[in-house]
């Protein structure tokens, strides 16, 4: 895979400050796989098979699902700002830093507002799902929703970049990054798959969080 240069002329702030910025989305990128899963595999009760990682946000150790994404959501926004120092002027070096700041903000929603409980989740939730959302779970959906949207969108915006670069491997990576996301979480699947999916996909868009920012940051020096 080829490195992700950023041009001398593309270079609109001092490396120190703009390389710690950068910095932030790898610890984004893997602060909130680390706390879902971890949770994910140790909570009694929890399936991930039925119970959406959202979900964990809920019972008496939920405030360590609302620290990833409220945490995870902060550092994204430092992350942006990074880019935004990094890459204007630029292709993607405002569209791309504003995508990637709807993302931390979408995630810092996503751990105010949390999901109903539901599905026997947490222990003695009703077994099925509410009659009726209630307005802090519609809001967490919606949150939820414009995450994901947003770094699809700057995947794709990304790969059109590198492309301009003649960046093949990040651009087809990055392509692939956000198409392979929509396709598990924003076509019409089963919903007995949605946990599964959305899981699957919080993986690749984090991961390619990592990437971008551990290679950006590395073109600083």
């Amino acid at each position: 895979m080829t490195s992700l240069t950023i041009p001398a002329g593309e270079r609109s702030a001092g490396p120190r400050p703009t390389r710690a910025l950068l910095g932030c989305g790898t610890i984004a990128g893997l602060l909130f796989p680390a706390l879902s899963f971890g949770q994910a595999l140790t909570r009694s009760g929890f399936d991930l098979r039925r119970h959406a990682l959202s979900s964990l946000t809920l019972g008496d150790l939920g405030w360590l699902q609302v620290v990833a994404f409220v945490g995870t959501g902060l550092l994204a926004v430092a992350f942006a700002v990074g880019l935004w120092r990094a890459l204007r002027p630029g292709r993607a070096g405002t569209l791309g830093p504003l995508l990637v700041g709807v993302y931390g903000v979408a995630m810092v929603g996503g751990g105010i507002f949390v999901p109903d409980p539901a599905l026997g989740w947490p222990p003695g939730a009703p077994a099925g799902l509410p009659e009726q959302a209630s307005t802090g779970s519609i809001l967490h959906t919606v949150c939820g929703a414009a995450a994901f949207l947003s770094l699809i969108a700057a995947g794709l915006l990304f790969a059109r970049r590198f492309a301009g670069q003649r960046r093949r491997g990040w651009a087809v990576y990055s392509a692939a990054s956000g198409v392979v996301a929509f396709v598990l979480t924003a076509l019409p699947w089963s919903e007995e798959s949605a946990s599964i999916r959305f899981a699957v996909g919080a993986v690749i868009i984090s991961g390619w969080l990592v990437a971008v920012s551990w290679r950006a940051r590395e073109e600083t020096d």
